[in-house]
């Protein structure tokens, strides 16, 4: 009879055990769902917060598809390229996990860098300024060349694309608002370099690209960006050899929108996705 009775005590710690355990993981699931509920950041199913990278991306998908409406142009009409300079790995690593593989750089040291350590195929442009002595280093990392805006660089990417038996297509950049802090052919020395560079096979004239003004009035862009669509559209139509323009890389972060609207196939879009820059650490 003793034994029954201590059997039964067994079971029923065992059991109040089992209980208080219970207990336990229903506290811990309400405390989760009350973060959840109060966090201002939404959480993922591993318990860790959605990236800003993620809450970022989402709206400028939006921005971009509400542009595309408005225009009347078909979403696949425009690019995005995720601006990542200065930004580490891990940020463009969680750019890629969100579907995107199109990057762009302005300096050739953190292209050589970032293509180094990132193996997957990815899409590389280079859209800052170039330096001639430079160029070696791009052939076979990017896939697109925006700001070439004098001949010296034109021959030497016509070079180096040669010894690498490639053919780079590149983005004439022509400073259309004339501002002296930015580099850039003017609109009306355009239409003859494109010819002069032209004759170049190893160098392909895909379009042009504009860096518009920094403005906190997305408007004041708007004929920035009409100048340079009816540009191309002029170049285009003097026939020349080797050349059929159909890329306008064109409207950042603060006017992507008003680009779409006026044509842009490239928007170049960096703060927007991974948040301010800190320059002290480059």
């Amino acid at each position: 009879m003793k034994s029954l009775r201590m059997l039964q005590q067994t079971q029923h710690q065992a059991l109040n055990l089992q209980i208080a355990d219970l207990n336990f993981n229903f506290t811990f699931i309400y405390v989760i769902i009350g973060l959840c509920v109060n966090s201002t950041q939404p959480f993922l199913l591993d318990g860790g917060k959605m990236s800003y990278i993620e809450e970022n991306l989402k709206e400028v998908e939006q921005k971009i598809q509400a542009a595309c409406d408005r225009a009347g142009r078909d979403r696949s009409e425009v690019k995005l390229i995720c601006v990542s300079k200065t930004k580490p790995v891990s940020d463009i690593r969680e750019a890629m996990r969100l579907g995107q593989d199109t990057f762009g750089e302005n300096k050739v040291q953190e292209i050589k860098d970032k293509t180094t350590e990132i193996t997957e195929p990815l899409h590389w442009h280079m859209i800052g300024h170039l330096q001639t002595n430079k160029v070696k280093y791009l052939p076979g990392r990017v896939d697109m060349i925006h700001s070439v805006d004098n001949a010296g660089l034109a021959a030497e990417i016509e070079k180096q694309a040669a010894k690498a038996d490639i053919v780079m297509d590149v983005l004439c950049e022509v400073n259309v608002a004339q501002e002296e802090s930015k580099f850039g052919l003017t609109v009306d020395e355009t239409p003859d370099f494109v010819k002069e560079i032209s004759k170049y096979p190893h160098v392909r004239v895909r379009g042009l690209m504009t860096i518009a003004p920094y403005t906190d009035d997305p408007e004041s862009n708007r004929g920035y960006f009409k100048t340079l669509k009816q540009l191309m559209l002029d170049i285009n139509a003097m026939n020349i050899p080797n050349v059929n323009m159909d890329t306008l890389s064109m409207g950042m972060t603060g006017d992507y929108e008003v680009a779409i609207e006026e044509g842009a196939t490239f928007v170049r879009v960096g703060t927007g996705i991974f948040g301010e820059r800190d320059y002290s650490k480059k």
